[in-house]
């Protein structure tokens, strides 16, 4: 079974949803065979990625990295679709972390970029703005010897 993980932003503007899309469908919709799909189910990129992962068939391993998780979702409507997804997950996998800190995130990348066969990362090219942001997880991946397949549509910049 290939396993794709996904590291990306939160907030991905409007005028790059549609290439982001496009791009996680050909991503995930071009792997042959079973295919195991990896996420912390974040808003934003992680949450989009395990949809289309599902789609296609995938199963999907839910990283989540804190007891609390949940109470760090500001949108309900965020809330809502990590739940639903959540709810259709194969396999759960959680950090030993009581409470959601940089650290609790980096750990729950960096297992996600140890586990996976390729690392899908919905990303602008930039610095991360905080301890386990998705460049950084993109650096870790890298270090690893880890394919990443870069998402983001050229000249759009986020919030």
């Amino acid at each position: 079974m290939k396993r794709i993980g996904v590291t990306g932003h939160r907030s991905i503007p409007d005028a790059g949803l549609a290439h982001v899309e496009e791009g996680l469908r050909n991503v995930l919709g071009g792997q042959p065979g079973p295919l195991e799909a990896l996420s912390s189910l974040a808003d934003g990129a992680d949450q989009l990625f395990a949809a289309i992962a599902l789609e296609h068939g995938a199963e999907l391993t839910v990283v989540i990295p804190s007891g609390d998780y949940e109470e760090t979702f500001r949108d309900p409507h965020a809330l809502a679709a990590y739940r639903r997804l959540k709810d259709r997950a194969t396999q759960e996998v959680v950090m030993a972390f009581p409470r959601s800190t940089d650290e609790a995130y980096y750990a729950a990348g960096t297992y996600i970029a140890e586990t996976c066969d390729r690392l899908v990362a919905v990303w602008d090219g930039l610095p991360a703005r905080g301890h386990g942001g998705t460049g950084e997880i993109v650096a870790y991946a890298r270090a690893l010897g880890k394919p990443v397949t870069v998402i983001w549509p050229e000249g759009v910049a986020r919030d």
